[in-house]
């Protein structure tokens, strides 16, 4: 089986923080790099930040930079996003992804991946 779950949306007030998670079953990591990726009503889908599976290194779109972080709980094959100082223009629902032997450089081409999550909804609105 391999399977990917993100959690941890809901609705929060602009400055707020989320911590979303994406659960791998079946995949082995290191071999991956793993995306964030977010789709607003009537926007394209949008690279939000990703990290090498291998050696740990990322890359986030310069709208979060300073705000959101990446990270990898290896014990729990389970990567997460932490948002924080969040606005309203973040509100989206948010992917994550796996690419096979993939690059940072080429991170937020979506077209690359091959195993998407069923999406988490963000809302930020006061």
């Amino acid at each position: 089986q391999q399977l990917l779950v993100e959690s941890g949306g809901g609705l929060v007030q602009p400055g707020g923080s989320l911590r979303l998670s994406c659960a791998a079953t079946g995949f082995i990591l290191d071999y991956y790099v793993i995306g964030w990726f977010r789709q607003a009503p009537g926007k394209a889908r949008e690279g939000v930040s990703c990290m090498s599976g291998r050696d740990g290194s990322t890359a986030y779109v310069d709208s979060v930079k300073g705000r959101f972080t990446i990270s990898r709980d290896n014990a729990k094959n389970t990567v997460y996003l932490q948002m924080n100082s969040l606005k309203t223009e973040d509100t989206a629902v948010y992917y994550c992804a796996l690419e096979f032997k993939g690059f940072v450089s080429t991170c937020f081409e979506g077209q690359r991946y091959d195993y998407w999550g069923q999406g988490t909804q963000v809302t930020v609105s006061s």
